[in-house]
């Protein structure tokens, strides 16, 4: 799912989450719609899935609709799968209507003829008799459960493997109201309590403002100011950075380790980067590539990234990179926890005038990595498609 601003990974941009989809955020969230009709299409697909369906009108006439959910990575995680939508059944739809497009929605919840529902940030398992059971929580994963070696044969940390950020939902399952918190926390929160990472007191900060603890140069400045939706890479299905894609929107990653090189593959876009170890120097020509040009090596149990050769992109909505970008990451596995954590500073003398920086932690995948298609459908005006 897309986030307003798309400027951090905090808990504060997301809550604000529905507004920034289809249309220039064009979802009315205070209100709702019910549709009841028969279902002719379903989408697991990034960066948003889609559900389609048809409603016989008063007057005998036959509307298509559609309606937004969230992206096929974290609706795979969470129990959702295209065999539990029948094509053909009847169901009925809660949503929030779009101001602009009276034939698309956003999805709250979809109710089936057998009586089980599903809820737009809902985690499900299969129920014994047909449907679905919700779980208040993660999902139970033979993946997280199995036993791995901390060390390979080599004696460096094993890192090879499926990893995934905790999932972050929202505190209503229908999407409607609260924050969003992760899902080990799901359990004791109650609808209408916002989540953590919500800044306090009002008002917006005092002094410059900050992207990763750097300011931007003028020449950032302008380039973020001029930020449109259509400049996001996410809504051409393209790679936005190894920074910000790591993360985003909970994907599943696959780190494969070898003698000389780690190869790592991003769920989010399915970039591939290819890691050299044992070379101490980038080559003098490199070509350009959203995912760079990395060469590694073990300090103790961390291992360095050193990643340069970027074609000019963008770092984090709105910031934008230009081909001297370079990024340091620095991945670390707790042993007991089994978390790894990456650290990242990046340099970019066009747009930043100091190092952005930050942090992120990963655990072992609920799902093993699979390459998620995508296929951008939020700027479609679906009620001038279903007209031709």
């Amino acid at each position: 799912m897309i986030r307003r601003g798309l400027l951090a990974f905090t808990f504060l941009a997301s809550a604000t989450a529905a507004s920034a989809h289809h249309g220039g955020g064009s979802f009315d969230l205070q209100k709702s719609v019910t549709f009841t009709g028969q279902l002719t299409k379903i989408e697991l697909i990034n960066p948003h899935s889609w559900l389609y369906f048809e409603v016989k009108e008063p007057d005998g006439k036959v509307s298509k609709h559609r309606c937004e959910m969230r992206s096929a990575h974290t609706l795979r995680r969470s129990g959702w799968s295209n065999d539990l939508f029948p094509i053909g059944q009847a169901i009925t739809v809660e949503a929030a209507p779009d101001r602009v497009d009276p034939s698309s929605c956003y999805l709250n919840t979809i109710r089936f003829a057998n009586g089980s529902h599903m809820d737009r940030y809902g985690q499900y398992v299969k129920a014994p008799a047909g449907g679905v059971t919700e779980v208040r929580g993660a999902l139970a994963s033979a993946l997280t459960e199995k036993p791995r070696e901390v060390r390979r044969p080599s004696g460096e940390p094993n890192i090879s493997g499926d990893w995934a950020p905790e999932q972050v939902v929202m505190v209503d399952p229908r999407g409607t109201g609260g924050g969003l918190v992760p899902l080990s926390q799901i359990s004791t929160a109650k609808p209408g309590e916002r989540g953590g990472g919500a800044r306090r007191g009002g008002g917006p900060p005092a002094g410059p403002r900050l992207y990763g603890g750097s300011e931007l140069t003028p020449e950032g400045e302008k380039a973020a100011a001029d930020f449109k939706r259509e400049d996001n890479p996410r809504f051409s299905c393209l790679t936005t950075s190894i920074i910000f894609d790591w993360t985003f929107d909970g994907p599943v990653n696959r780190i494969t380790q070898g003698k000389d090189t780690i190869g790592i593959q991003y769920g989010q876009m399915n970039l591939k980067r290819t890691i050299f170890m044992n070379v101490k120097a980038h080559p003098a020509s490199v070509k350009a590539s959203r995912g760079g040009h990395s060469i590694g090596r073990w300090e103790g149990d961390t291992l360095v990234v050193d990643t340069v050769g970027f074609l000019p992109g963008v770092l984090n909505a709105p910031v934008r990179n230009s081909d001297k970008l370079h990024v340091v990451e620095r991945f670390t596995l707790d042993p007991k926890t089994m978390k790894l954590t990456r650290a990242y500073t990046a340099d970019d003398p066009v747009y930043l005038k100091g190092k952005y920086a930050g942090s992120d932690v990963i655990g072992v995948a609920d799902q093993p990595y699979a390459e998620d298609k995508c296929k951008e459908q939020g700027f479609i005006d679906y009620s001038k498609q279903v007209r031709r």
